[in-house]
């Protein structure tokens, strides 16, 4: 994981982790020198960050969710599995009947804040990294950041490519030009060569329901 985030990453840079859970990438982002505002809309997960790093000056917790506008949204709780709570409706039908998928259950719902990208950086500046991993909800995300940062990285599922297909849109419409992928929790770009938005479009949509979900990298340069 280090390894990975280091291409993106420098001693200094300021990173946004939206969707940060128990914050195993803010430990990576931390070893790798960045200051972070983690950001997590579970109250559960918000008690293990606190724990885990609420007295580091270098990382800022915010207990919001993150959308195309400010306001309040509904945050559907998964209890058995946390890590797919999501905001989105949409995510939860299409797992419904999804091979994989179909055991997962949301079974209350929350109130939660919420901000906009453009929100979170008027509050603590410009990052030079955003990673978003927020359950099929990852284009609204996208849709609240106004102007492109250096790079940032998004989780795509095969169960909703339509998403990710999205989001490869809304990169390339904020100037983003340099795509790469990486499957699972595997920690490795899936090309060794960066490519344009169609490539890493055509890959999305080649990949075979198995793979289930990775995450797609865009850089400007």
């Amino acid at each position: 994981m280090d390894r990975l985030y280091a291409q993106f990453v420098r001693p200094g840079d300021l990173v946004f982790d939206i969707g940060a859970h128990v914050g195993d990438r803010v430990g990576a982002f931390r070893r790798l020198g960045a200051q972070v505002v983690a950001v997590e809309p579970q109250p559960a997960l918000v008690k293990v960050l606190r724990l885990f790093y609420g007295r580091s000056e270098a990382v800022r917790i915010e207990p919001v969710a993150v959308g195309r506008r400010p306001g309040v949204t509904n945050l559907m709780i998964n209890s058995r599995n946390p890590t797919v709570s999501t905001a989105s409706q949409d995510f939860i039908e299409a797992a419904r009947d999804a091979s994989g998928w179909r055991d997962q259950r949301w079974t209350r719902t929350i109130d939660v804040r919420m901000m906009s990208l453009d929100g979170l950086i008027a509050k603590h500046g410009k990052p030079a990294f955003i990673k978003i991993d927020v359950e099929g909800f990852e284009a609204e995300v996208l849709a609240g950041l106004s102007n492109p940062v250096r790079a940032l990285s998004f989780e795509f599922t095969t169960i909703q490519r339509d998403v990710g297909f999205a989001c490869i849109g809304r990169c390339a419409a904020l100037g983003y030009t340099k795509f790469n992928g990486a499957l699972g929790e595997t920690q490795k770009l899936a090309h060794e060569s960066w490519v344009d938005s169609r490539s890493i479009s055509d890959w999305l949509g080649a990949l075979p329901h198995e793979a289930n979900s990775g995450d797609i990298y865009a850089k400007l340069d």
